[in-house]
Parts: structure tokens; sequence; C-alpha cells
């Protein structure tokens, strides 16, 4: 590829990093031009699937701004650049990788931050972005004005606040189980104290 070829192929990326709103990085080794072409039909509307050389893809990752995916961009690298949703075209891309187990996501990027495959994957299991906000306001019992921010809100930013929640309720469970506990410890002891006196009253009553 000539010089003027790969600085034009190089913007084209950067470009492409700038505009969407969560990208997801996968290694292709073994899958067929009709493999890639069913998955590329798969994302159709929701993201642009992109085969690409690693030196390339870091120089306009490095232009864009995008850190924490160089280790990444190593073998056959495909990148999906999602536009709007990022819960449909996790979940399409998951469901491909199940299907052809030659497609390996590798990690991904949303709202400036690196996502680990673990995080890709959560989002692919994330129900559609109304049910999200559905549950996300009455969880938070949110205001009228807080409401409609969350309406508002980019689907990334509603994926993580309901990261922020999870964590937050499993971190509570632990204590939510122990507080029944604590609080049959007093009832636990009145009922022994009766059978303690009981047993101390047995020998006069026998004399």
């Amino acid at each position: 590829m000539a010089k003027a070829e790969k600085a034009t192929a190089v913007a084209d990326i950067a470009e492409q990093f700038k505009e969407a709103t969560a990208t997801v990085v996968t290694e292709y080794r073994g899958l067929t031009v009709a493999n890639l072409a069913e998955l590329r039909r798969s994302l159709s509307g929701s993201a642009t699937y992109s085969v690409a050389k690693n030196t390339l893809v870091k120089r306009a990752a490095s232009e864009a701004g995008v850190e924490g995916l160089d280790e990444l961009f190593a073998g056959p690298t495909a990148i999906a650049f999602i536009k709007g949703e990022p819960v449909d075209a996790a979940k399409a891309i998951k469901t491909f990788a199940k299907e052809h187990k030659a497609l390996v996501i590798k990690g991904g990027y949303m709202d400036g931050k690196a996502l680990s495959v673990d995080e890709v994957n959560r989002i692919a299991d994330l129900e559609s972005r109304e049910v999200l906000l559905a549950k996300l306001a009455g969880a938070m019992k949110a205001k009228t004005s807080q409401a409609a921010a969350l309406f508002a809100a980019p689907a990334s930013q509603v994926a993580r606040l309901v990261f922020a929640l999870q964590e937050k309720r499993a971190a509570e469970a632990p204590a939510e189980a122990a507080a029944p506990a604590v609080a049959d410890a007093p009832a636990a002891a009145e009922a022994e104290a009766p059978a303690a006196e009981a047993e101390t009253e047995a020998p006069a009553s026998a004399e």
C-alpha cells in the first residue's frame, strides 16, 4: 500500500472511531468471506464491520484519541464501529460468536474507556433501551426532571448506569442477608432465658 493510501486509510478509520458510540474489537481468523458477509448483514443498520491492518488501526486509534486498545490489535483484526444503540450490535456480535467459534471478541471501547470482554458481554446481555430506562428510573425513584434526563441520555451512558446499579445491588445483598439474623438474635436470647430459669428452679421444686 502506497504512503498516500495508508494515510487515507488511517484518516478513514480514525473518523470511524470518532463517530462511533462504541466499538467492539474482534479476531476473525478462520471465518470465510461468506461468514463475514453474514455478520455484516446481522449488524446492518447498527454498526459497520471493518477489517484493517493492525499498524493502521493503531495509528488511527491514536489520532482519534482512543487509548487502551493497542494490545487488542494483534492477529487478524476486525472492528465493529457501532452507531447509536450499542446493545443491539453487541447482541448480534455475541450471538454470531456463539454460532461461529472462529469469531473471538477481544474487547471494545465506549465513553472514553476501554472495555473488557466481560463488559462487552454484559452490554450484549442488557435489555432494550426502553426497558432499561424504565427499570432504572424505578430503581432510582427518579423525579420527573431526572427521568427526563435519563431518557435523553445516550445509550452508552444508560449502560454505564446499569453496571453501577448492578454492582450496588451486589454489594448490598450480603448486608441485607445479614440483617434478619441480627434482628432475630434478641428474640433467640429471650427464648433461651425462660429455659435457663426453669433449669435453675428445678432443684428447688424437687426439695
